[in-house]
This record gives C-alpha cells, structure tokens and sequence, in this order.
C-alpha cells in the first residue's frame, strides 16, 4: 500500500541549501516535507563530511543570520560539552580542528548534532515532516506544475506520495528536474553558448567536476591497516596525464599554476601552530590540512592524536559522471574504491618525513561519520544539474579578469552574497584544474526560477548557474543562502498565491521579496571592501 502525504511544501533532498529552506518556511508557519537518502541531514556539511569551505570576510559579513548562528551553535556544541583548554573556550572564533582551508574546521557529526537540535521543535509540533531513507523516484505533472512526487525507500521499495503547494529540489544533484520535465543543463556548455572564456569550444553534458569519497582518521598505537583491496594495483598505477605522479603519491598540479607539487603529511605536530585561510588555506600539508580536531584546543591527554578528515586532490574520482548515466552505482563504487585504495597506501606505502614507509597507526574513524566502513555515508558531490533558469551566472558576470573590473558583481534583484574563486577541480572530461579569480559576488533571484516549471525551485547547487560559474557558487555558505531564499521564496508564494516566474518578473513584488529578506537576515548586497 502507498503512504501519502501533504504539505505547503515540498523539499527533496535533504542536503545543507535544504536545512536552510526548511527553517526559512518553518519559521514562517509553513507546513514542510523533507526527503533524504541518508542518515544525516546537511548534505556537504554532513553526510559528505566537509566542513565549510568559507571566504575570508566570513567572521564579520558575507553570510546570513541563520548561517552565522549555524556556525555559532557549532562552536557552543563544543564549548558545551568537550573540554576544551581556557585559551579555545575564550577564543570567540574557536576553530576546533585548525584546519588551513577553513576557520571552522569541526567533526561532521557536531554538525549533524547541531541541525538534528535546530529541526527538533518543528519536528515535535508536527510541522517538519522528515522522510528517510527516501529518494525520488516519480513526479506527476500537468500545466507545468507539479502535483505530486513520489519517493521510495531505497531498502524495501515502499513508496510514499507527496502532494504539495510548491515543491523545492535540494538533491545533491538535481534529481528532480528531470523527473518533472523541468528544462535543465548538465556539465559543460560550449564556449559558444555562454562565451565563457574558461568553457570548452563544444558542449559537453558528461564533464561535470570530479566527486571524491572522503574519509575521517587519526593517528594512534597499533596496527590498524585495513585488508589490501582487490583492485590495489590498479590504483597503484593509475595515473592521469597531468597529474605528474600516480594518484596514489602525495603529488598533485597546484590548482593555479597547475604545476605538480609534492605534498607532505606530518603526523600529529607538536607545536601550537594554527591554520588561518586568510593567510594560508593550501593544501601543502595533508595533515593540517582538513584537520577537524586539533588536540591543543582540548584538555591535556584528552585526545591521544589529532583528528583529520580527507578531502585531498588525491580522492578526486574523474573517470565517470554519476549524472544521467546507466552506470551511476558503478561510479559510485569506483569512488570509493579510490578512497580505499588510497587509505591502503598512506598506511603501507606512503613516505614518511622520517624516510620511512607508511602508517599502520592511521585508524578509521567510522565512528565520527556515521559509518561502519570508515568512509562518509555519501560521495562529496560539486556538480548538479543545473535549471534552466531566467537569469543565468555567467563567468564574465563574476570573474576578475573577464570583466576587466575587480568591483562588486551585481545582479539585479539580488537574494543574497557570495564569495570564492571559481574552483572547478579535474572533470570526468579531462579538464585539468579551473581556477579563476572572483569578485565578491551577488545571488540573483533568476537564477532561483525555472524559465518554464510553476512551482518548483532550486535549493542546492542546482540554481542557474554554468558549469564554469557553479565552482563558485557550490561552496557551504552560498548553498546554505540559496536554500535560505528558495524556502523564503515559496513561502512568499504561498502568502501571496503566485508563481516564482509572477514574483520575479514584477519590480514591485522584487522589492518586497527583498524586504522580507533583509529582515530575515539575508545580506543582499557586499559592504565596500578594499580592493573591489
């Protein structure tokens, strides 16, 4: 028998733009439904296991309200309940695992403990209903809207029918789009259609930007090396033209010069050094790196190794697209049997500073991810579909050089702000790294609406970007923002009984939208800022 249910809303996928859009329609008295295949809600934050990728001017602006008080429940988690030393607990800007790419480095499962707590009194009045496991499996359409989705669950098949207002796509990949015939793009456009200068000359829908298998591990007594995986050699060998190593090594191109680099991992540092992405956020020690738990912000002997979570160029799986594709479990195997493979040899073979070879101490930690096999309960994905939107974000909107202009990037009807080069790592089409330097950037409200479908709107990284321009726009904070405006979208929808394309077509109703929105606490617009 089928299960059904309805809402004001629909949101499938329970990914981080997700969270943000349910707390946006809650907090407005809106009944929501949200999906998700896995065990955690939060998507990259989460089940992916990547702590925030963040730019610079992140403790002062740049974020919205309910984001920064994400990041602040975060660090009260901590505060809260692990002993940290007296310097960390006074520290306001607490970063627990000083890690170099982000000034919140922190364990995925604070995160999920976090948004578990932020949903609870929705989920408790009845108001927040959560289906999980569930994903997408069927959408009913007519009239260019959708009236129901139907969602099954992936271990036994039972289905459950949705029937809502207005329904929002926060699958990590854009899983709904084509269930519901809403027009949409994947992988690369031609530098014919867009007239990016980074775009390749002929379009191509299977290079979408590498997936990666992340893993979580420390470093402690004992032989902890996991059985050799079958295919080992394989992996031992493989080797892209410009990669300048096996992958398998600690070598990979700098993203910028696209040069080849030796990497170092030092195992657990003495020291009190400290990462800071405003000064430093490369990746030329592994260890320090991701690092989520750095044992000085903690009591004496309260960790007997610091916790590191890896996200490494090394982990990039480029052989296949997980999009629109027959072999999609395939990809996803072969994934992680890279990561796999790699933890194999960072324990066996890998160089040590000591000239020796490999460490059997680095232990999994399943525990920290949710997992019994040690690696994240979902792949880190950086590329959807994408809708075909009424404003599309093109490179030479945001890009420094193409623009010829290092000033603010605007777009009219802005709902919300963004700021990270674009950062496109190596694609299932042979791309090496892309990386172009960004002015700090607007959300624009187009982008969020379908140019044909009624009632259904992106909440992830499935917004009107390009394939060039979406290495910008992927990253925690703009997700989390784009969810943010989506859920305040439809919940303007559903007060006024119109349409996305009604609201976003009418100057008057823009207007409006963004009043709700700097109330809420949505910056719009960038601040001056030296230098753009």
């Amino acid at each position: 028998m089928t299960d059904r249910i309805t809402a004001e809303a629909a949101i499938i996928g329970g990914g981080l733009g997700s969270v943000a859009a349910a707390l946006a329609l809650l907090q407005r008295g809106r009944r929501v439904v949200m999906t998700e295949e896995y065990a955690w809600l939060g998507g990259q934050l989460t089940s992916q296991a990547v702590p925030p990728d963040e730019h610079i001017w992140v403790e002062q602006f740049g974020v919205t309200a309910r984001y920064r008080a994400l990041r602040d429940d975060i660090r009260r988690y901590y505060r809260d309940h692990y002993p940290l030393t007296a310097t960390a607990r006074a520290d306001p800007e607490l970063n627990p695992g000083r890690g170099r790419v982000s000034r919140l480095c922190h364990e995925p499962r604070v995160a999920n403990a976090v948004i578990t707590a932020l949903l609870a009194p929705y989920r408790a009045t009845g108001r927040l209903t959560v289906l999980q496991p569930a994903v997408p499996v069927a959408a009913e359409v007519s009239d260019a809207t959708v009236r129901t989705v139907t969602v099954a669950d992936p271990r036994t098949g039972a289905e459950t029918v949705i029937t809502a207002e207005y329904v929002l796509d926060g699958t990590e990949t854009g899983d709904l789009l084509p269930l519901t015939g809403t027009e949409y793009v994947v992988g690369a456009e031609g530098r014919s259609d867009t007239g990016e200068p980074s775009a390749p000359e002929v379009a191509d829908p299977g290079n979408v930007q590498s997936i990666a298998w992340c893993f979580v591990f420390d470093h402690v007594a004992g032989d902890h090396t996991i059985d050799r995986p079958d295919d080992y050699d394989f992996w031992r060998s493989f080797e892209l033209p410009f990669w300048g190593a096996p992958m398998l090594s600690f070598v990979a191109p700098n993203p910028r010069t696209l040069v080849p680099e030796e990497r170092t991992m030092n195992v657990n540092p003495g020291g009190d050094a400290t990462g800071d992405p405003r000064f430093d956020a490369g990746d030329r020690d592994l260890w320090q790196f991701r690092r989520i738990a750095a044992r000085q912000n903690f009591a004496e002997g309260f960790y007997d190794s610091d916790i590191v979570l890896a996200n490494w160029p090394q982990l990039d799986y480029v052989s296949g697209s997980i999009i629109d594709t027959d072999d999609r479990q395939y990809h996803l195997n072969a994934a992680k049997a890279q990561s796999r493979a790699y933890v194999h040899w960072l324990q066996t073979e890998a160089p040590r500073p000591d000239g020796g070879r490999g460490w059997p101490g680095i232990r999994l930690r399943g525990d920290l991810v949710g997992t019994a096999d040690g690696f994240a309960q979902a792949p880190y994905i950086r590329e959807s579909r994408r809708i075909k939107a009424l404003t599309t974000v093109r490179e030479q909107d945001i890009s420094v050089k193409a623009r010829g202009d290092a000033g603010l990037a605007r777009f009219n009807g802005s709902v919300g702000v963004g700021m990270y080069r674009i950062d496109l790592h190596p694609s299932t089409g042979g791309d090496n790294y892309i990386d172009v330097e960004c002015a700090p950037f607007e959300i624009p409200l187009g982008a969020l609406v379908p140019v044909a479908t009624q009632n259904l709107v992106p909440a992830a990284k499935n917004i009107g970007t390009t394939h060039i321009t979406n290495g910008a726009y992927r990253l925690h904070p703009v997700e989390w923002n784009v969810g943010e405006s989506a859920g305040e979208l439809v919940a303007y929808c559903l007060d006024l009984g119109l349409s996305p394309q009604q609201i976003a077509t009418d100057e008057h109703l823009v207007d409006r939208l963004q009043s709700r929105l700097t109330a809420a606490g949505i910056e719009l617009n960038w601040p001056h800022i030296a230098g753009y």
